[in-house]
């Protein structure tokens, strides 16, 4: 991403109460990138590794924890879509994603069978 394009960016994200910053380009690496810091001291970095689609890498304490992997078709983005995607991001999972437009359903629970080795064992011998 472009310098000036990163920069309109973050100041969309911060007018929409986004921690956001512009992530310097690191060495050879000429893209600049957003981070993000979220509320429980990660931080995500979106598009500052050089590809054409729009990613994320989370980070706690300069550690890989998670990312949000490639949005598709986010190379063609302009700067609205690209502060939607950040900005309504889902990054509680371990690999995040964007969330779904509509909710789904539960997932059907399945039936716990006895907790230890120990227990099963005994409750085949029961006659």
């Amino acid at each position: 991403m472009e310098e000036e394009r990163a920069r309109r960016v973050v100041e969309t994200l911060r007018a929409r109460n986004v921690f956001a910053h512009v992530k310097l380009p690191q060495a050879g690496i000429t893209q600049y990138g957003i981070r993000v810091v979220l509320p429980d001291g990660r931080e995500a970095i979106w598009d500052n590794d050089g590809t054409a689609g729009l990613e994320a890498q989370i980070m706690l304490n300069g550690i890989l924890v998670g990312y949000v992997a490639s949005i598709p078709d986010s190379e063609n983005f302009g700067d609205g879509q690209i502060v939607e995607a950040i900005a309504t991001a889902d990054y509680d999972r371990p690999v995040g994603r964007s969330r779904p437009s509509t909710p789904r359903p539960p997932a059907a629970t399945v039936p716990r069978s006895p907790s230890s080795f120990a227990q099963r064992l005994r409750g085949s011998f029961r006659g």
